[in-house]
């Protein structure tokens, strides 16, 4: 299967090259970014000896011609008029940013208007988990956000069993790359270094995605606390969920029913932590009670899990491979 990637010059597009340049399935034979007429070296300078290939300037009907499926890894809005170009030359498409994620009205409420409407319809949520089925038989993925799939792979499970009248609080911590490459004075080292701060509390633009996947799946409108913090580290993402429950429940053994099939979620004995699963497609998980006090601890790598992996995953199954192919499963540890 012959793969492109567009927006290869960013974090997300060089862990795609680095998950797919061994894929034993997928042939990169297509990079881009914005500007073209660059190697692959020069724009990621890691890439010497490892891969040599021209860079060229987003073109889709070039595409087209010469592979199957594209990865795009554009900011929103810069998407989906590509998007629709490809999809309408039948070239499959996994989008890594937010211009699929979201139901038309939320999507504008909360970005900007959506140009193509006619493929919104037909998209599929890329959280393998939930929507498998649904992956295998669609051209478009819209790859979830870092916070909304450790977010809802933490609390999915506990919809059913939570106080529907009580608040759900969400205190989400990411690494310094989640903010992507272009840096800005917020993301600058001065500011980040020996620091930790919330940004956008409550008014995050995941917040909507994670409520309106919630009333999908489970059909719960559920109101959404959601408070993200920005960590001095390169990359990695710890979620902590506090809810109500019900009822007492054994928390852990709940999560073990729920993922007991999944390949790449892991239920821990101890409260998840960053390092474990930055370098991997894992989510890691744990959960504990104190009487109907819940607490749910997620742990994914936000380059990976919440954007390159996960792509590359719901790519295997859209194209009928096992859904682990090519995955990274080793722990960038120590």
């Amino acid at each position: 299967m012959k793969v492109a990637i567009v927006g290869a010059g960013g974090y997300t597009g060089l862990e795609l090259i680095k998950i797919l340049i061994s894929h034993p399935k997928f042939e990169i034979t297509y990079i881009a970014n914005t500007t073209g007429d660059v190697s692959s070296t020069d724009l990621h300078p890691c890439l010497q000896d490892v891969m040599s290939m021209d860079v060229q300037k987003a073109d889709a009907s070039q595409i087209a011609e010469v592979a199957d499926l594209a990865f795009l890894a554009l900011p929103h809005k810069a998407s989906m008029g590509f998007a629709k170009q490809l999809l309408d030359l039948n070239v499959k498409v996994v989008d890594l940013s937010a211009d699929y994620r979201l139901e038309l009205d939320t999507y504008e409420e909360h970005y900007c208007e959506h140009e193509d409407k006619k493929h919104l319809s037909e998209v599929v949520y890329g959280l393998p988990e939930y929507f498998k089925e649904d992956l295998k038989d669609t051209n478009l993925v819209a790859n979830p956000g870092c916070y909304p799939t450790a977010t809802l792979l933490a609390l999915l499970p506990f919809v059913d069993l939570i106080d529907e009248n009580s608040p759900v609080f969400i205190d989400a911590k990411s690494g310094v790359s989640g903010a992507g490459k272009t840096p800005n004075p917020v993301t600058h080292f001065c500011n980040v270094n020996e620091n930790a701060f919330a940004y956008n509390p409550f008014k995050h633009r995941h917040s909507p995605e994670v409520k309106e996947k919630i009333q999908v799946i489970k059909n719960k409108n559920f109101h959404i606390n959601f408070v993200p913090h920005l960590l001095p580290i390169t990359r990695g993402m710890l979620v902590s969920v506090y809810a109500t429950l019900k009822e007492e429940v054994n928390a852990n053994e709940v999560l073990k029913d729920t993922y007991a099939k999944n390949e790449f979620v892991r239920i821990k004995e101890v409260p998840s932590d960053i390092k474990s699963t930055t370098g991997t497609n894992f989510c890691d998980l744990y959960a504990a009670s104190n009487g109907k006090a819940l607490f749910v601890s997620s742990s994914i790598d936000n380059l990976l899990r919440g954007a390159s992996s996960q792509a590359v995953v719901n790519a295997n199954i859209m194209c009928g491979y096992d859904e682990g192919l090519g995955i990274p499963k080793i722990a960038y540890v120590p």
